[in-house]
C-alpha cells in the first residue's frame, strides 16, 4: 500500500511537470506571435526588425460573426510602429452609405493579408491585399531597428475629396467611404466598392 502511495504521487508529480512544461512553452509561442524579434538583410547587411501585434480579442467591438472568422483563420492583428491603441481593426461604411462594416490587417505565419467584411454578410472575408510582414518594414528612429509600416483606416468622402485636392478635373464626390490604406509617413491608396468590385480611387501623382 505504501509503495502504490508513492507511485501515485510520482505520477502526479509528473504529471503536473508535464502540464508547466506544455504551458511555458503554450506562452512562449503566445509571446512570440505577440512580439516577433528578427533580422532582414537591407542592401547586403543584416538588420534588426521588431513586430508587435494584439489578438483579435482586443478588439471586442467586432461582429461575433466575424470574430469567429479571424480565428478561423489563426489571425493576429499587426501594429505599426507608430501604435499607441490598438489598430488595423477600422470600421465604416465600405459597402455602401449607412452599411456598417470592417476591415482587418490579418497575420497569419508571416504573410498579412487585408480583409474586409461587410455588415451584410459578417462571417464572410473579402481579400483586398497580401504581402509577407517582412516587406512591410521600415525604420523609424535612431536606433535603425525596423518596425512595421502598413496601417489602414475607412475615409469619408470628405477625406478623400481632401486628398484629390489639386486634381483637375477634380473627380466626384463618392457616396460612401473608402478604405485608406496606408505606409506610415508614405504614400496613401484608397481602395473604392462600387458595382461589386473594388477598385483604387484616382490620386494626384
Amino acid at each position: 500500500m505504501q509503495w502504490a502511495g508513492q507511485r501515485t504521487k510520482w505520477c502526479a508529480a509528473l504529471a503536473m511537470a508535464a502540464a508547466s512544461a506544455a504551458l511555458a512553452a503554450q506562452q512562449a509561442d503566445e509571446a512570440q506571435r505577440l512580439t516577433e524579434r528578427g533580422q532582414v538583410t537591407v542592401g547586403g547587411q543584416q538588420v534588426q526588425y521588431v513586430i508587435r501585434r494584439l489578438p483579435v480579442a482586443s478588439f471586442p467591438d467586432l461582429p461575433e460573426a466575424t470574430a469567429a472568422a479571424l480565428h478561423a483563420r489563426g489571425c493576429m492583428i499587426p501594429q505599426t510602429y507608430e501604435a499607441h491603441r490598438p489598430e488595423n481593426v477600422v470600421h465604416g461604411s465600405l459597402e455602401r452609405a449607412g452599411s456598417r462594416d470592417w476591415a482587418v490587417l490579418c497575420a497569419v505565419k508571416g504573410t498579412v493579408t487585408l480583409l474586409v467584411f461587410f455588415g451584410s454578410a459578417p462571417e464572410t472575408a473579402m481579400e483586398i491585399a497580401k504581402a509577407p510582414e517582412t516587406e512591410r518594414l521600415q525604420a523609424h528612429d535612431p536606433s535603425g531597428v525596423l518596425g512595421f509600416n502598413w496601417g489602414i483606416d475607412a475615409a469619408t468622402p470628405e477625406d478623400v475629396r481632401d486628398a484629390q485636392a489639386g486634381m483637375e478635373p477634380r473627380p466626384a464626390t463618392i457616396g460612401h467611404d473608402a478604405l485608406a490604406d496606408s505606409m506610415v509617413e508614405h504614400r496613401t491608396i484608397y481602395h473604392f466598392y462600387e458595382k461589386r468590385a473594388w477598385t483604387l480611387l484616382p490620386m494626384p501623382q
